[in-house]
């Protein structure tokens, strides 16, 4: 299943490069009147085994020191752009992470990689939070779909008891359904 994994991952992110492009296109028109700053954004994550990588995304909020967030804070609702918001709610924002897919640092579906910082914290406070990296991380993830952003040491573990739930019943037929229901998270515009 790895390769097959691994080979739908390649064709649908090749499939994606020319949405991307155009949106990317789009966004440097956009950017300088609603967003100033950088298009893009790269943020040090965790990924498989541990091993930090630079996580990709359209750049949704107002630049701020890195350490300003503490791995149990709430989002930083108050720096997020005009135009960053439409981004978020339709997930707009996490695209170019096709290209962290493409280099092996990611795939479509699996547990969605936290900030390495914030990682390391949750290796210390959350059991089983060590299990999620021995799978390669996702753009989306059961825990997005079923349970959406969390924030708190409570919704930490909720995420983490999706994400446990995901691996152990890993399949083809569940990341099926887990693209599905991202589809259609996407479509109601409930990304936060």
């Amino acid at each position: 299943m790895p390769w097959a994994k691994r080979l739908i991952d390649v064709i649908f992110c090749l499939v994606l490069l020319a949405p991307l492009a155009l949106t990317a296109f789009v966004l440097l028109i956009l950017n300088p009147l609603f967003n100033r700053g950088p298009l893009m954004y790269g943020q040090r994550r965790m990924g498989l085994a541990g091993q930090p990588f630079r996580a990709w995304k359209f750049r949704t909020m107002s630049p701020a020191n890195a350490a300003a967030r503490g791995a149990f804070d709430g989002l930083e609702e108050d720096r997020i752009s005009r135009l960053g918001r439409i981004l978020r709610k339709a997930r707009i924002d996490e695209l170019p992470q096709i290209i962290n897919v493409l280099r092996g640092e990611m795939s479509l579906i699996g547990p969605r990689p936290d900030l390495y910082e914030h990682a390391c914290v949750y290796l210390k406070n959350i059991p089983g939070y060590r299990a999620l990296h021995q799978v390669m991380p996702g753009i989306s993830g059961y825990a997005q779909t079923e349970i959406g952003y969390v924030d708190g040491e409570d919704g930490v573990r909720r995420k983490v008891a999706a994400d446990l739930y995901y691996i152990t019943h890993a399949s083809l037929r569940l990341d099926v359904w887990i693209i599905w229901r991202t589809l259609c998270v996407i479509a109601a515009r409930k990304g936060r």
